[in-house]
């Protein structure tokens, strides 16, 4: 926890200790009131006049007013170091996942990354809210309060003693049972999230399969966790309240009673005293235990904010595999790919996923990857870019190891096309303007240009708003073939000197997939084409054609060498086509 306070800066620190200087005001005007409730008792016992009770009234209320305006300030003070704490610890957080790979992003999970970026930030901030003031106050009104009943009487002082170790005793049992359910809080809450992010994502299947009530089954097994741990915990927590009252209802009973006696058996004069400070020591000993309450109460407390805090903190100690290289610039062989002897094992997995792959693509080559289900081939691509790195061997880009690149650099040269389309929620407009290419915002004749190509010109301009038309979050308000053609305009309005479609023609029609094909053999004939695809039709006119199966090389060709010495491809040919096709 303490780690984390060093996103307060020196601005926060300043307010800090304005509300230090304001809760020791308010702690001074509130223990100032007995002060003056002893003048009166003692007017009232000397027959004093109206007027001095009134004055001291005045007084009380100038006292009460002080207090209040400054638990305002405090309170205003308390909230501005919070909320400016949550915000910059959010901005950390959500810049340090934007450089995982995707091995880091498994490793946490997606869920509980956005619990840990929302939830586990909003404990910390209230413990920050409240610690801002409640730490602050509780032992300074403790300590003052002490100082003040000090001496006054031994019986009220063990009275005092005795309620607060009472009151320690309950809030450590409470603890003991607690403490150990806040820790699963968080954890549950991930639970949860995890459940209804899948019912969202998936609610087309869901609804296909009338899995309707497995998910509500499983939701609510969720639910009910989390209800049950919050409900035990919130009991407990409940009893803390009556438990307060009762102890300090007790505390004044018990100083009444013991003054009865005392006050019964004095001489007249100090029957006077006696009462005054019965009157006030009971004020302050009504103040210690509250004080004492709101110290155990944060200690309460603490242990979930510190669950919440490890949790980001262990999102902030890890540290990307994917690091930045020194390479910024590059004026030689632009576009071309090259593998030597890449071998790829996910991390911690044992049996490697690609073994010994050597190919080149040279600037205006097209490179078709081809291969049954898990053989390897989006792997292959998700090295270019780095979204992993190899286990063994080199990819090079442009003649230089892809590790060598400032990773803005190598995703400058790169446009990608992913297996699943990503619309983000905006316009057509800023889903193909999107990020920074290296060279500047798109013209609008870049983005018509490259909607064209991608064969989505013609549903776009029939919009209302053309491409300032709006996109809803993940492109719900498109079918696949369009959001798939959206993508690719993207990926050409770059300009890239190397193309990477990943499977992403699999939602087009033949028609529509061919007349892609042919205008991005003429519009990106200077570029290098890397192309994932299931479909022989689509790729048969590649340059070369890698063929893998269980993550090895099965062939490396064209396809009238491959179709007559690579069986792999042969059946995945005659699968689909015929001779006379193939012919």
């Amino acid at each position: 926890m303490l780690r984390l306070l060093k996103f307060l800066k020196p601005r926060e620190w300043f307010f800090f200790l304005i509300n230090v200087v304001f809760i020791s005001t308010q702690v001074f005007l509130d223990l100032k009131i007995p002060d003056y409730m002893t003048q009166i008792t003692q007017i009232l016992q000397t027959n004093g006049s109206l007027g001095e009770i009134i004055n001291i009234g005045i007084r009380m209320v100038i006292c009460a007013l002080g207090s209040l305006g400054a638990a305002i300030i405090c309170g205003f003070f308390a909230a501005k170091i919070a909320a400016v704490f949550g915000k910059r610890l959010r901005g950390t957080v959500f810049n340090r996942v934007q450089e995982f790979s995707k091995e880091e992003i498994k490793q946490f999970s997606t869920d509980s990354l956005i619990t840990r970026s929302t939830n586990d930030i909003t404990q910390i901030q209230m413990i920050i809210a409240i610690g801002a003031q409640m730490m602050i106050k509780a032992p300074i009104m403790a300590v003052w309060a002490i100082l003040k009943i000090y001496g006054k009487n031994w019986q009220w002082s063990l009275t005092t003693g005795i309620a607060v170790l009472i009151m320690m005793v309950v809030i450590a049992i409470i603890g003991i049972f607690a403490l150990p359910r806040f820790r699963r809080v968080q954890k549950l809450i991930d639970s949860i999230n995890r459940v209804i992010r899948e019912n969202l994502t998936g609610i087309r299947v869901v609804k296909a399969y009338n899995a309707e009530e497995y998910q509500e089954n499983k939701f609510e097994k969720a639910n009910e966790d989390l209800t049950k741990n919050n409900l035990f915990t919130g009991r407990l927590m409940g009893m803390l309240n009556p438990m307060m009252r009762i102890l300090m209802n007790g505390i004044g009973l018990a100083i009444y009673w013991m003054g009865a006696y005392l006050i019964y058996n004095a001489g007249y004069m100090e029957k006077i005293n006696l009462f005054s400070d019965m009157v006030v020591f009971t004020s302050y000993a009504t103040q210690v235990v509250v004080s004492f309450m709101m110290l155990t109460m944060i200690f309460i407390m603490m242990p979930r904010a510190q669950v919440s805090a490890n949790r980001i903190n262990e999102v902030l100690d890890t540290k990307p595999s994917i690091l930045d290289g020194d390479v910024t610039e590059v004026k030689d062989n632009i576009g071309e790919v090259e593998f030597k002897n890449v071998c790829f094992k996910y991390p911690d997995a044992e049996e490697y996923v690609l073994k010994n792959i050597n190919f080149k693509v040279k600037p205006g080559e097209t490179l078709a990857i081809i291969g049954s289900t898990g053989s390897g081939k989006s792997t292959i691509v998700d090295l270019i870019p780095r979204f992993y790195d190899a286990t063994e061997g080199e990819v090079l880009v442009n003649g230089i190891n892809v590790r060598d690149y400032k990773l803005n650099i190598l995703d400058n040269y790169i446009g990608y096309v992913s297996q699943k389309t990503i619309l983000v929620s905006g316009t057509i407009r800023s889903n193909i303007d999107y990020g920074d290419n290296g060279k500047g915002n798109i013209t609008d004749e870049a983005i018509q240009n490259a909607l064209e190509i991608a064969q989505a010109a013609d549903f776009v301009n029939k919009l209302e708003d053309g491409v300032d038309s709006y996109v809803a979050q993940g492109g719900t308000n498109f079918s696949g073939g369009q959001k798939q053609r959206i993508s690719i305009a993207r990926a050409i309005a770059r300009d890239p000197a190397i193309y990477i479609f990943d499977d992403s023609f699999s939602a087009l029609d033949l028609k529509t997939d061919k007349m892609l094909r042919q205008a991005l053999d003429r519009e990106t004939s200077h570029a290098t084409n890397i192309i994932v695809s299931q479909r022989i039709g689509s790729i048969k006119n590649a340059d070369k054609i890698l063929v893998m199966e269980d993550g090895e090389m099965a062939g490396l060709g064209t396809h009238e060498e491959l179709i007559k010495d690579c069986k792999v491809y042969q059946e995945i040919a005659y699968s689909q086509l015929s001779q006379e096709e193939l012919a």
